[in-house]
């Protein structure tokens, strides 16, 4: 303390800055707040942001961090709004994180606009807690470890100005704090003039110390201690985030924090407010960057050059959301990925996840590896489960074509039946997002059918196929008899009927009687590529089967 406190009557002085007569005793607040019981070892996580209405990879990621830790552990994860800063509130904000993160399957067990019995903890949201900060902001006063700051903002940017002209660390600090000591009778005649104030913190640390911190993920890290006089209290009287954070995590109970690296050069600041706050801090982990390979390296996912990076491009690209969560779980915990094979089938939240299994560098994001999850994921399905699915993305992005396709569950079903293969055998993995798979199945209607005619022969041969194919089809037969058909066509335009005989005379024939299938499979799926031909031929029915063969004639 400063020689002057001691001739400064800090209590009044803290009446003056915050008059406010309705604030509680600090201490009551341990009382409001309880500690939580629950079982030893049980973690408090929360996710914390702010309304802005923008929800990205990089707060799933944390967000199922958050989660795991806290449901595998046998505790609770919360949601707070942190809105100190208002002109980036957006309306409907938190209702978008809740139905975002809720779309990938996780679930909130208390917190802003959650509607559970836990929440007793609340408010949930920082701007309706402004009397818990102003209470403990009048408290730090009394104490001598906060103080007024008339500075201007012109003022402030004079001293950032010089600090980087000599190559300073910038911020409010050492002699350029200029409100740091100022007099008892130059702090009254500057509120007596009315001038705007803010609260700061009277840092009491040395950058010249080491801490010595343990971090969750990271290990034991050294910082500095922390030399910056930061705002407790903008001049609204509204918490800055390092303010309400320290206060809010405490009184809520949070035992484990979990952010990203970039708030590591903060961790100074936080556990110096813990400390005057006379609070216990939190465990903190710090995660890595999700990172994208690029140019023979890797850098940062970046909202401006990766869609990638925001949910809705998972949403309208239809990942089955399952699909993405496992994919993230795989970055979280390196092991995950040797679990699931051990556990193939087994709900992925029983792994026993570990925040100090997480990676300690950037995890390298890799879109073709979460394709790859997605197809097996979709694959598992049954065709009633992924109608579900897909028709609730043709509900919310597809066309009216789409739509009109997907009224008829039924015929989608059957469908899909064929497209994914049978349910308990090796199933075909063509699907791989919603807005791919609905395209997959477009040759199934007659209106988004449309064929690319590239036959590997002549037309002569091609129109021969298609006309002799349409004179025995019968939608009745079985494979057997419909492929028998297929091969008694064959010697007529000089192909085998059998594959053993061209592979054995190539030069006597055009080719095999696949090639044959082949020109029939084009004619009516528009690709050399599908499911079992003769099924789809008997779900499109014999008059639109015997259409496509004539429209493929040449």
């Amino acid at each position: 303390m400063k020689e002057e406190e001691n001739f400064m009557d800090l209590e009044k002085l803290a009446s003056a800055l915050i008059p406010d007569e309705d604030l509680l005793d600090p201490d009551k607040y341990e009382e409001i707040y309880p500690p939580r019981e629950m079982p030893k070892g049980a973690q408090v996580t929360r996710l914390a942001p702010s309304p802005t209405g923008f929800i990205h990879l990089g707060n799933l990621y944390s967000a199922l961090a958050d989660e795991r830790a806290a449901h595998t552990s046998g505790g609770i994860f919360y949601l707070r709004i942190e809105d100190t800063d208002d002109k980036r509130k957006v309306d409907g904000a938190v209702e978008s994180v809740i139905r975002s993160l809720d779309y990938f399957g996780i679930k909130f067990d208390e917190g802003a606009e959650i509607q559970s019995r836990l929440n007793i903890y609340g408010p949930y949201y920082q701007r309706q807690r402004a009397k818990i900060y102003r209470a403990f902001a009048k408290r730090l006063i009394a104490q001598g470890y906060a103080y007024p700051c008339f500075c201007t903002a012109e003022e402030l940017d004079r001293v950032r100005e010089a600090q980087n002209a000599e190559k300073l660390t910038t911020g409010y600090y050492g002699k350029f704090a200029k409100c740091r000591n100022l007099s008892e009778e130059e702090i009254y005649s500057n509120l007596k003039a009315g001038k705007p104030f803010v609260i700061r913190l009277k840092s009491q640390g040395d950058i010249s110390n080491k801490i010595t911190f343990r971090d969750a993920i990271k290990g034991e890290i050294a910082v500095t201690e922390n030399d910056q006089d930061v705002v407790l209290l903008k001049s609204d009287g509204i918490p800055t985030y390092h303010f309400a954070h320290a206060i809010d995590d405490h009184f809520m109970r949070t035992t484990l924090v979990i952010r990203g690296e970039e708030w590591l050069s903060s961790l100074p600041i936080h556990l110096e407010l813990h400390k005057v706050l006379g609070f216990k801090p939190p465990v903190y982990a710090h995660t890595c960057s999700l990172m994208k390979a690029e140019n023979g390296g890797k850098r940062k996912l970046s909202k401006r050059k990766d869609p990638e990076l925001s949910l809705d491009y998972y949403r309208k690209a239809g990942y089955y959301p399952a699909a993405v969560v496992k994919y993230l779980m795989t970055l979280l915990n390196s092991d995950f990925e040797e679990w699931q094979l051990k556990n193939p089938g087994a709900d992925y939240r029983e792994f026993k996840f570990k925040v100090e299994k997480m990676g300690k560098s950037g995890a390298l994001f890799d879109l073709d590896k979460l394709n790859d999850i997605s197809k097996t994921e979709i694959s598992t399905l049954s065709a009633e489960e992924c109608y579900a699915f897909l028709n609730s993305w043709v509900d919310e992005f597809g066309s009216a074509s789409d739509k009109q396709h997907f009224a008829d569950g039924a015929y989608i079903i059957k469908v899909l039946n064929l497209v994914m293969g049978t349910a308990g055998k090796k199933r075909r993995k063509d699907i791989e997002r919603a807005e791919q798979g609905i395209r997959l199945l477009d040759y199934f209607f007659d209106d988004t059918f449309k064929p690319r005619y590239d036959f590997r022969f002549g037309d002569e041969t091609v129109n021969t196929v298609l006309e002799e194919f349409a004179k025995v089809y019968d939608p009745d037969d079985d494979n057997q008899t419909w492929f028998a058909k297929v091969k008694e066509i064959a010697p007529k335009v000089g192909f085998a009927a059998e594959t053993g005989e061209y592979k054995k005379n190539p030069e006597a024939y055009k080719g095999s009687v696949s090639d044959v299938a082949e020109i029939l499979r084009i004619a009516v799926t528009g690709s050399a590529n599908s499911p079992d031909l003769c099924t789809i031929m008997g779900i499109l029915g014999k008059e639109r089967t015997i259409k496509r063969l004539a429209a493929a004639i040449r």
